[in-house]
């Protein structure tokens, strides 16, 4: 092998493994996962709930929603349209405000 030939496979080796490397920057931080629901905490907080919504999540009044059968699931992602605002009204945004994700999953 000659040399230039040498000296052109090392420089056209050297460029290609340059461009392969990432630029540096610093991982993300991991967010912290939370902890799923729990029932006991959030017996508390469903005190404002039962005033409409019933005790036992049954209301005997038409204009609020039943929530007894509901998944978990989905009663976390309405609570958070409603705090949003994505999900409009003014009742339940007052009352969706104050709750933190962690307090969403309790419930």
């Amino acid at each position: 092998m000659s040399f230039r030939l040498v000296i052109a496979l090392s420089a056209l080796l050297g460029a290609g493994s340059i461009q392969a490397q990432a630029p540096a920057t610093a991982p993300a931080a991991p967010e912290a996962p939370l902890k799923p629901g729990d029932a006991s905490a959030g017996q508390a907080k469903t005190a404002t709930c039962a005033a409409c919504h019933g005790i036992d999540g049954n209301s005997a009044a038409a204009q609020y929603p039943k929530l007894a059968g509901q998944q978990a699931s989905y009663i976390v992602r309405q609570l958070e349209l409603f705090k949003s605002g994505k999900r409009a009204n003014p009742i339940m945004l007052g009352f969706a405000a104050s709750l933190s994700e962690q307090d969403m999953r309790d419930i």
